[in-house]
């Protein structure tokens, strides 16, 4: 009876664990929702734009499909790095919309439980917590754990079209 208790709370308790792909932008580690990733891919020269912002690195065709590339390093308003082997591209499916972004490098992938995440601490107003969820915490490692579809769909990144007609 015990074992039959045991199994039935393993299960519940893995139910409600959430994956991540853990991606490093500088010495910061964050993590994204892992259903959100379409692919994994290297650094790889992007058609730029005229007038879009800084951030927006610009499009690349992936198989027919024009991705449009974001540097999350100049959206976090994070020191610029040199792309080198490790940059890399995680290619993101949200809100029905194909859209790249640029990291350091990608970590692994991590299934956090309840007791692995905390709520996002009061920061004050210099810092914008509306993208985060809260923040992972595995061993001595501390995740910042990204609302990546809210983040794309915001009216300040301009990818899809329902925040453009915001």
């Amino acid at each position: 009876m015990n074992d039959a208790r045991s199994a039935s709370s393993d299960a519940a308790a893995q139910a409600a664990s959430h994956e991540y792909l853990t991606f490093a932008l500088g010495d910061e580690e964050y993590g994204v929702d892992i259903l959100c990733v379409q692919e994994i891919r290297g650094y790889d020269t992007v058609t730029r734009l005229p007038e879009a912002p800084a951030f927006i690195k610009g499009v690349i065709n992936l198989r027919g499909t024009i991705v449009p590339i974001v540097d999350m390093r100049i959206k976090f308003k994070l020191p610029s790095v040199i792309y080198d082997d490790t940059t890399v591209m995680i290619v993101l499916n949200v809100a029905d919309r194909i859209v790249g972004v640029v990291v350091d490098r990608v970590s692994d992938v991590l299934s956090l439980g309840p007791d692995q995440t905390r709520p996002t601490p009061e920061l004050g107003a210099a810092i914008d917590r509306k993208f985060v969820t809260g923040l992972g915490v595995v061993d001595e490692r501390m995740l910042i754990l990204l609302d990546i579809e809210r983040l794309m769909t915001s009216v300040e990144m301009g990818l899809v079209d329902e925040a453009i007609a915001a």
